[in-house]
């Protein structure tokens, strides 16, 4: 989320499948906020790990978007032109005095060794899970010594 606000800040503005894989981020944020209140660990875990599964295919998706491999949402591919989402000022730009502020999402704004934003945040969002897996591992191990213990 970090490099995001980063990128953003940089004048990188997110397209709409850009704020998606946002949204998995701030669950499994609030989900370590949890963690450390001392709530069901085994439960959190699993659902910080879906959480990063879950922006990993997001990403994964918008990669494919970018670089041609399929069709991505009407609103923010191609021509952008999905009249059901338009307003009165993307219709008319003369009614409005701001920019355009429509970022396609099957244009790649930044790359980095070939792989886009989308692309790097796939990956690291694998490694968050695999991370969380990790952890729910480590905790299910307790989990069943702790209950082996407490049989005998």
């Amino acid at each position: 989320m970090l490099a995001a606000f980063l990128f953003q800040a940089a004048g990188y503005a997110p397209c709409a499948m850009c704020i998606w894989q946002r949204y998995p981020h701030a669950i499994a944020i609030a989900i370590g906020v949890l963690l450390m209140v001392g709530l069901p660990i085994l439960l959190l875990l699993m659902a910080g790990a879906a959480a990063a599964f879950v922006t990993a295919g997001i990403g994964m998706f918008h990669t494919g978007v970018e670089r041609g491999w399929w069709e991505g949402p009407t609103a923010c591919t191609g021509s952008g032109l999905d009249m059901s989402n338009l307003l009165a000022s993307d219709l008319l730009p003369s009614a409005s005095s701001a920019p355009s502020t429509l970022v396609m999402c099957d244009e790649v704004a930044w790359e980095f060794l070939s792989l886009s934003m989308a692309s790097w945040n796939a990956l690291w969002s694998f490694v968050l899970a695999g991370l969380w897996i990790l952890a729910l591992a480590k905790a299910w191990r307790a989990s069943r010594s702790d209950e082996s213990v407490t049989a005998v």
